[in-house]
Parts: C-alpha cells; sequence; structure tokens
C-alpha cells in the first residue's frame, strides 16, 4: 500500500490529486441525483394526444382517473389509470408497455398473434395483462398463467 501511494504521489501533483477528487465527487453526485426518480401528476390537458387517442380507441368507456409522469434519468414515462381497475404505461415515444386490468384486456390492445395463441391453446381464459419489454413481451390470464412471446408474437415458454 506503501508502494502505491509513493507511486501515486511521484508521478500526480497534489493539485492534480485534490482536483481528480473534486471532479470524481461531482461525477457520483451528478450520478446519483439523476438516478433518482421523479413522479409527478399531471392534468388531462397535459397528456399528449398520441396517449388519449390510444385510451379513447381502445377503452372508449373508461375516464382517465389519473396521470402520473415520471422522469428518470434519461426517460420519461406515462402511468395511465382509467377507472374500472385498469392501468396503462407509456414510453417516452409515446408507445404503450403495460396494460393490466382486473377483467378482460379489450382485444384490440393485444397483437394478433399473441391472441390467436392464447384463444388456441386456453379457451376458456383471457388476458387480463400485457407487458412489452426490449424483446419479449408477456401476457398474463385469468388464471394466473403468464405467457411469454418474442417480439414478433411467437410463443416461448410458459411461466406458471
Amino acid at each position: 500500500m506503501a508502494l502505491l501511494y509513493f507511486r501515486i504521489k511521484n508521478y500526480i501533483p497534489n493539485e492534480k490529486i485534490n482536483i481528480f477528487s473534486i471532479f470524481a465527487f461531482l461525477a457520483i453526485f451528478l450520478l446519483f441525483f439523476s438516478s433518482c426518480e421523479n413522479k409527478k401528476a399531471v392534468s388531462e390537458s397535459e397528456i399528449p394526444t398520441e396517449i388519449t387517442k390510444f385510451v379513447s380507441t381502445h377503452f372508449p368507456d373508461n375516464k382517465i382517473v389519473q396521470t402520473i409522469v415520471e422522469k428518470e434519468a434519461f426517460e420519461k414515462n406515462y402511468e395511465i389509470i382509467l377507472d374500472k381497475n385498469y392501468s396503462l404505461e407509456f414510453n417516452k415515444n409515446y408507445e404503450v408497455t403495460y396494460i393490466k386490468g382486473v377483467s378482460m384486456l379489450p382485444e384490440s390492445v393485444i397483437p394478433a398473434s399473441i391472441l390467436e395463441y392464447v384463444k388456441a391453446n386456453y379457451p376458456q381464459s383471457f388476458i387480463k395483462k400485457w407487458e412489452l419489454d426490449d424483446n419479449r413481451q408477456k401476457v398474463e390470464l385469468d388464471n394466473e398463467l403468464e405467457l411469454e412471446f418474442d417480439k414478433n408474437g411467437n410463443f416461448i415458454k410458459l411461466d406458471d
């Protein structure tokens, strides 16, 4: 350890070590505070039209109860709470990434290949949750089974 200190002290002058320490502290400080979530409820007039259009198209009988904008680092997400126990999430491009309900989701929000698969293999069940990750889609059925699909809607596996 003393040898390491001696090498650092001989190669880096004290004022550079102090400047380096300050920059390191600032970098850690900025990283910490930029990763903190910032959630804010917004009024219906502040909801992007792409989102309100999606809701009125696929959930015409449901009203928006609350909208939360979540900013985290370089991401911005919208969480929409509808009456009758539906919740939706949209990414910064206003694309839906998550839909959950206590009853059956409208068929219009489920990709056709996934809907066909569920109807063919689980005819007594319905989809109550759909989620899109980077490369996968997941659905949860009313019988609590979770099915995983690739981004194109091809079945991958069953999670029970």
